[in-house]
């Protein structure tokens, strides 16, 4: 029998739910706003308000990319589509994110059925003519290289209810390591930190957004080699196969462009290339691409003393920490008794497990994975006392020093840490470790280089496996060293520094030719011992962008040389003039293209946005941000939803 207390508490308990159905509906709201963010139905609208007052819509449709590989050579095509809904005109900015290396060589800006090419000029001269054209009110376009990987894009005079496209052009090498060749395509970017010290770069800094922009990609892959397999770690695919040629696509057909495209494709047992040539003829000149495989000897492998140094910054935050802790939890469990090694973490400031390195001794071991996984993300990326911290010192004699440095690379002012390393490497090795679903992958690769090491790129979870383990499989083979080639006379080859080669990595070299030769010859050391091959260099096959290619390796290399203290005006000049020759972009030079007549009278505003690039997704399901804030006010709610749970909980028991 059910008394007026009873009914009363049941009146109470009712009333102590409300609050908690009010805020779980928050929640789901909160949550459902998310999701509709990310799943926007194919475009992303940007909303400004002109200097009158009058709000105005930019529509960025979905942008295509196009793909031709043939071997080693991969020719790329963005067209990138924008609505203006608004009854203003408009000037869109962007930045666009492409390969470490791409060698960008055409712009092209379509209105309707016409087109206006862009032409090459030196930096500062296209950004006048294109100010010039957006102030008189013609159309035109812009692309320059902004930093790293990096293309700021401008495009003018977009009419009220107009579509326009803009179509950007590249070529970029194919990487070929471990036996599967690897294409890689940034679709965003990680927002990268200002120490202090940085100067203030040209904007108002990195904008980027959760509801990212969509992208389709389509590949046709003619591997010249018979293949197991075709996959992508990166995004689900569609596979067709005729005579031999692959045409790639995503299986989702549109995605946000939240996280690298990375394409990689097997060679059938038996088919795997040990070596390479090929060449391309322009007016009276050779030039030739060159893979060369060495093949590593097993042998006892040296003790080594192993520093690894981690990212623990706030563009770390989410899935990109666990994968850290999980590469670097991975390396502790390799070592041997015989080994030594150390522990740092960087954000704002740098600390060391050890004073120094010690012992590889059970304790340590497990008192190092220990640490490693208590460690959280926050705070800046302050980078240079880390590297300065893991190179100090010497190893004991007999002993390899190698360092693993695990981060996202997602720093501004990279030049100064080149030099670092450079400076202070010694004999240690450097391996960086690039993290994210969309690392710095310029940063990891040139940081690689000059570290003498080798660079791997984790962007998945599941991948740390995989990953960490060919990493030190190579560590504990004997590296090709002291590289050097002996070329015909009068051959320009790039790059010049040659690097040390690990198992499973090919030397990858272009060339313009000089005097007529039959071989290559290559020669170094391996495990101590005198180690050489020849590579003929007649009939080799011929191929497309290969010259592009070589004048981009020769502009990365003179840029390289100027951020470790080469004369800065004369690499300026030698730079500009290769891109010139070339029609490339540069830090130097531009394309821009203009349409003659005016479409825009001068008593009409012309209104400026800039659209935001999309946030780089974690595993978490949120985009990575310089603060973990999303992350906090999830987590938050949740536990107010938990505290509301108990309070009613409690009201539920009866009073003593």
């Amino acid at each position: 029998m059910r008394t007026a207390d009873n009914r009363d508490r049941d009146t109470d308990l009712e009333g102590g739910f409300e609050p908690l159905r009010t805020l779980f509906a928050v929640i789901v709201l909160l949550l459902g706003f998310a999701a509709s963010a990310r799943a926007d139905g194919g475009f992303a609208t940007f909303s400004a308000t002109a200097r009158d007052g009058r709000s105005f819509e930019l529509v960025a449709l979905d942008s295509e990319v196009r793909y031709e590989v043939a071997g080693l050579v991969a020719e790329a095509a963005i067209r990138q589509r924008f609505r203006n809904d608004s009854d203003q005109w408009i000037e869109a900015q962007y930045l666009l994110p492409l390969p470490d290396g791409a060698a960008v060589h055409d712009l092209e800006l379509r209105v309707g059925q016409r087109r206006i090419v862009g032409e090459i000029r030196e930096k500062e001269a296209a950004r006048a003519a294109y100010v010039e054209a957006a102030a008189s009110g013609r159309r035109a376009a812009l692309i320059e290289n902004d930093r790293a990987h990096l293309f700021r894009t401008a495009v003018a005079n977009i009419a009220p209810g107009e579509t326009i496209a803009v179509d950007v052009r590249w070529w970029q090498s194919v990487d070929y390591r471990d036996e599967r060749f690897r294409l890689e395509l940034p679709l965003t970017y990680t927002p990268r930190y200002r120490g202090p010290s940085d100067k203030a770069a040209d904007d108002a800094g990195d904008a980027h957004t959760a509801s990212a922009p969509r992208v389709a990609i389509t590949v046709e892959l003619e591997a010249g080699v018979a293949l197991a397999r075709v996959e992508s770690a990166s995004h689900r695919i569609a596979v067709a196969e005729r005579s031999g040629r692959h045409t790639i696509t995503l299986a989702d057909g549109v995605v946000p462009a939240e996280r690298d495209f990375v394409l990689e494709w097997t060679p059938r047992l038996g088919a795997t290339p040990a070596s390479a040539v090929l060449t391309e003829v322009a007016g009276n000149e050779t030039y030739a691409l060159l893979m060369l495989l060495p093949r590593a000897e097993l042998a006892n492998p040296l003790p080594r003393e192993l520093i690894l140094v981690i990212d623990t910054s706030g563009s770390m935050e989410g899935a990109s920490i666990h994968q850290a802790r999980a590469a670097l939890d991975l390396a502790l469990s390799q070592l041997t008794p015989a080994d030594r090694f150390n522990v740092i973490q960087f954000n704002s400031r740098t600390e060391a497990l050890f004073d120094q390195a010690v012992a590889a001794t059970a304790d340590d071991v497990k008192l190092a994975r220990e640490w490693v996984a208590s460690l959280v993300a926050s705070g800046g990326t302050e980078m240079a006392p880390a590297l300065a911290r893991a190179f100090a010192g010497n190893a004991p004699a007999g002993y390899l020093r190698q360092v693993v440095f695990a981060t996202d690379g997602a720093i501004e002012n990279a030049a100064a840490l080149y030099t670092l390393i450079d400076a202070q490497l010694g004999e240690s090795r450097l391996f960086p470790v690039g993290i994210g679903s969309a690392p710095n992958a310029q940063f990891i690769h040139r940081a690689a280089t000059l570290g003498r090491g080798t660079a791997t790129l984790i962007r998945g979870l599941d991948e740390v496996g995989p990953a960490m383990r060919t990493l030190f499989d190579k560590l504990e083979k004997p590296a090709l060293r002291d590289l050097a080639l002996d070329w015909p006379a009068g051959t320009e080859t790039w790059p010049a520094r040659l690097p040390d080669l690990y198992a499973g990595e090919p030397l990858m070299v272009v060339a313009r030719l000089g005097a007529v030769g039959t071989n290559m010859q290559a020669r170094g050391l391996m495990a101590g011992a005198p180690w050489q091959a020849s590579l003929p260099l007649v009939r080799a096959e011929r191929s497309r962008g290969i010259v592009r290619l070589w004048a981009q390796r020769k502009i990365d290399t003179l840029e390289q040389s100027v951020e470790l203290g080469a004369d800065a005006d004369a690499m300026r000049k030698a730079i500009t003039a290769i891109a010139i020759e070339h029609r490339l972009v540069t830090r130097h030079t531009s394309l821009v293209a203009i349409e003659q007549t005016p479409v825009r009278t001068l008593d009409e505003d012309l209104v400026s946005h800039r659209i935001a690039n999309g946030r780089p997704a974690d595993g978490l399901g949120f985009a990575t941000t310089a603060t973990p804030a999303p992350r906090r006010l999830l987590l938050g709610l949740l536990c107010l939803l938990l505290a509301f749970a108990f309070t009613a909980h409690a009201r539920r028991q009866p009073w003593s």
